[in-house]
């Protein structure tokens, strides 16, 4: 008996599935990360609402004081117009920028093995775009209470524009928090492109008012489709950029993804020792 109990104890006994594991990991990353964005600064979460609304102001502002008239849409309200806009770049654009730092944030969690770098960037880009969408929700909500045309006209065609984002956005993310990390000056350069990318991507002035030459290099901006394919969701009557092309936004995010994880997994071990 005592053999046979012995035996039965050597015995390698099953692990838990990969996904299992990759689960447990990701929950634990998503609670640790929502904690520390929620403690870092009291007033996180008011910036995030409150930075849209800025931003339309100030160009509301702008168009009626300098310009002595209401922005004409063709198809659109200009506020709604640019409350899309903006909120669909800001998902782009968070996605992008923050999982930069996801890496050196989390670097003491990798003396786990279970925990890859490639984990942390992927539960931020999770937890920027939930937190994104629960805020369209919010503007919506609120729009809805003060008769502003924000309800989606098409909610499958808005959610897939909406989705379509924030696929460019993990891509871009995935692939700069690989090369950031290697190449630490790349973190500068995606700041300073910030706002040109803003400008450049039908978010604040409309591009239809440009020369066409020139609008077709600017159709070569991914930002842009998405934007307006999500624009085109929203309002019945809206008139899309010519050119505009879903396909052509997920042909740059299937790229971006599939090239940040490979960056992840060629330079894994580099990652870790940053």
């Amino acid at each position: 008996m005592a053999i046979s109990s012995d035996t039965t104890h050597d015995q390698p006994q099953p692990g838990r599935p990969p996904w299992e594991v990759t689960r447990s990991v990701w929950s634990a990353l998503f609670v640790r990360e929502f904690l520390a964005r929620l403690m870092a600064d009291r007033l996180a979460w008011f910036w995030m609402i409150v930075e849209p609304i800025a931003f339309v102001a100030i160009m509301i502002a702008v168009r009626v004081v300098v310009l002595g008239h209401d922005a004409q849409i063709a198809g659109a309200e200009f506020v709604p117009w640019m409350i899309t806009g903006l909120l669909g770049f800001f998902l782009f654009r968070e996605n992008m920028q923050r999982p930069i730092g996801a890496i050196e944030a989390n670097q003491g969690l990798f003396a786990y093995r279970q925990v890859k770098p490639v984990d942390t960037v992927l539960v931020r880009c999770y937890l920027e775009g939930m937190t994104r969408s629960v805020i369209f929700l919010l503007f919506i909500a609120v729009g809805a209470l003060i008769q502003l045309d924000l309800l989606p006209d098409r909610p499958v065609m808005a959610m897939a524009g909406w989705m379509s984002l924030w696929a460019l956005g993990i891509g871009a993310g995935l692939t700069l928090s690989a090369l950031s990390a290697l190449v630490p000056e790349i973190s500068k350069l995606v700041r300073i492109v910030s706002l040109p990318l803003l400008i450049l991507s039908n978010v604040i002035a409309p591009l239809h008012l440009l020369p066409h030459d020139l609008l077709v290099y600017l159709m070569y901006n991914p930002i842009v489709h998405g934007i307006e394919y999500m624009r085109v969701g929203f309002f019945p009557y809206y008139e899309p950029l010519p050119g505009t092309d879903i396909t052509y936004l997920w042909y740059w995010a299937l790229g971006l993804i599939a090239l940040g994880l490979m960056l992840h997994l060629r330079f894994e071990l580099r990652l870790k020792a940053k």
